[in-house]
């Protein structure tokens, strides 16, 4: 039977843990999941891990607009004091769209560049992966009709999870990584270039 390699249990721990600790607002201890010069990417964020927790509570005491997070399987690459975890995530968005009640949806990954300093695992980057979305209300008596202009302007991996957002005037990035395509081979060598003991560019 093969041993269980400590490093990975630790960041899949971690992995874990950030997802718990920020969906319920225990922010302190959702704080150490990350090194101080960590860096979250998402679509409603992109910026130094202090400034995306302080969004992330200004979020969170609106109220229903906050994303909530569901985990699956992983698969972690360990080089010595670096590591690349890639996690299953499906990402759930309430909010108005066009007036109506609805459920944003989407399923992915969550690509973490992390590294072990002082004994401790915790993450430098995270990327995620938006692999597929959609819509619905919560009513699902409403009826939705959206914009396809403002859909087009996004990949088919969060369109849906974006229009709402940018029907409210926010800067949407409009090249996060998908299921496939040049940025996500671009984030896969990033992955490569981080193991083999590269800065992130």
């Amino acid at each position: 039977m093969n041993e269980v390699d400590p490093a990975v249990v630790a960041i899949r721990q971690v992995v874990e843990n950030w997802v718990m600790w920020r969906d319920y607002g225990d922010w302190e201890r959702f704080r150490t999941c990350w090194h101080d010069d960590g860096y979250m990417v998402a679509i409603w964020f992109q910026g130094p891990v202090d400034d995306f927790i302080r969004a992330s509570k200004i979020a969170w005491e609106r109220g229903p607009g906050m994303s909530l997070h569901f985990l699956g399987g992983s698969s972690i690459e360990v080089a010595g004091n670096r590591a690349i975890a890639q996690t299953k995530t499906t990402i759930s968005r309430r909010g108005l769209v066009e007036g109506i009640l609805c459920d944003s949806v989407c399923t992915g990954r969550f690509y973490d560049f992390f590294e072990c300093r002082q004994e401790r695992w915790a993450i430098v980057l995270r990327q995620p992966i938006y692999e597929k979305d959609r819509v619905d209300p919560v009513d699902p008596s409403a009826s939705l009709s959206l914009d396809p202009a403002i859909l087009e302007q996004f990949p088919p991996g969060y369109r849906y999870l974006a229009y709402g957002r940018a029907k409210a005037g926010e800067q949407i990035p409009r090249n996060l990584p998908g299921l496939k395509g040049p940025e996500v081979e671009t984030l896969y060598a990033r992955g490569r270039r981080w193991l083999a003991g590269g800065a992130l560019d």
